[in-house]
């Protein structure tokens, strides 16, 4: 189990990741000729975003190093931000953490905006989103503004972000966890938050040869929690549920069978926020509030190809490598 002590304490819990919200679709019948929708970027707005959350995320960074270091967290009050404006030079022990959570997310949604330019479907830059937060962000994600042509531009849009994500979170991982140290465990203290076991981490670890004594737990680098943290927001992203990445993919292979299986993920998350984190059931009520339901694309005759089943497939490992049943827990 991953343990992150005496932080709780400090940060309200959040389970919003890194996502891009469902856009509302254009339904053209194929005899119309499609227009393209132009927009001007608010580059202005993108810029204050990525600075305000790259602030705020170098602000749990330079808290989970104190932690790291000293395995005492400092208090994020009036005196640390006072102590921030006249030695700003503090926050460069959060670097590491920051730039690697900030490195995933921005990836994860510039693989979505490089495949809407290559099929010229209009899409924003990445807006970031600080919060006051266990990392110092709600995530990113970016707008789609004109409508998804076939089932091989929904499937590209939808895989492309998690994949890349993915990619790049896994160096940080393995780097990381040989930084990461084995400390005694504090089960019963109710002062640590601990963070379960995707399979990713138990493949890491034994890649690397990590052991585990019995009543010792690995405090994580906060290198590696921010790869965790990139793992788990891929994991909610390609849950194959409505227009979450995984639901595009889901729609561009199946079809007509979205709308049922979609609607069975969602159910199936109740079950598993009873038994295990009752994070999935707030998930499963946001599901339903968003929709289980995909929108129909200008092209639904298009299929594809083996090389995009295979991707396919693969995006079903990395979602099954990536998700855990009980993401949090105190002890």
């Amino acid at each position: 189990m991953r343990t992150l002590q005496r932080l709780i304490d400090h940060y309200p819990m959040s389970s919003q990741f890194d996502s891009h919200p469902p856009e509302p679709y254009v339904t053209l019948s194929l005899d119309e000729e499609a227009v393209p929708i132009r927009h001007q970027p608010k580059y202005w707005l993108h810029g204050i975003l990525f600075v305000a959350t790259l602030f705020t995320t170098l602000v749990v960074g330079t808290q989970l190093a104190h932690a790291y270091t000293t395995e005492n967290a400092i208090d994020l009050n009036l005196n640390f931000f006072l102590t921030i404006c006249f030695h700003p030079t503090i926050l460069l022990a959060g670097l590491p953490f920051s730039f690697t959570l900030m490195g995933i997310l921005l990836s994860h949604e510039m693989g979505h905006y490089v495949a809407c330019k290559y099929y010229r479907i209009e899409a924003t830059l990445p807006y970031f989103i600080p919060a006051p937060t266990l990392i110092g962000t709600l995530g990113a994600f970016i707008r789609i503004k004109s409508p998804i042509t076939n089932r091989k531009a929904l499937f590209d849009i939808g895989a492309a972000g998690p994949i890349v994500g993915f990619i790049f979170a896994i160096p940080a991982l393995v780097l990381s966890l040989m930084y990461s140290r084995v400390v005694p465990s504090t089960s019963g203290s109710g002062s640590s938050l601990v963070f379960g076991d995707p399979l990713i981490f138990k493949f890491t670890e034994r890649l690397l040869r990590l052991k585990v004594p019995e009543g010792f737990d690995i405090y994580l680098h906060p290198v590696a929690f921010a790869a965790w943290v990139g793992i788990f927001a891929t994991a909610l992203n390609l849950l194959p549920i409505g227009q979450l990445d995984g639901g595009h993919i889901l729609y561009s292979v199946l079809g007509k069978h979205h709308k049922t299986l979609s609607r069975l993920f969602t159910v199936g998350l109740v079950p598993i926020g009873l038994l295990y984190w009752p994070g999935w059931l707030m998930w499963a009520v946001i599901m339903l509030f968003l929709g289980t339901r995909h929108p129909r694309l200008l092209d639904e005759e298009t299929q594809l190809g083996p090389g995009r089943r295979l991707l396919a497939f693969t995006s079903l490992v990395i979602f099954i490598l990536c998700f855990t049943f009980s993401p949090f827990s105190i002890r």
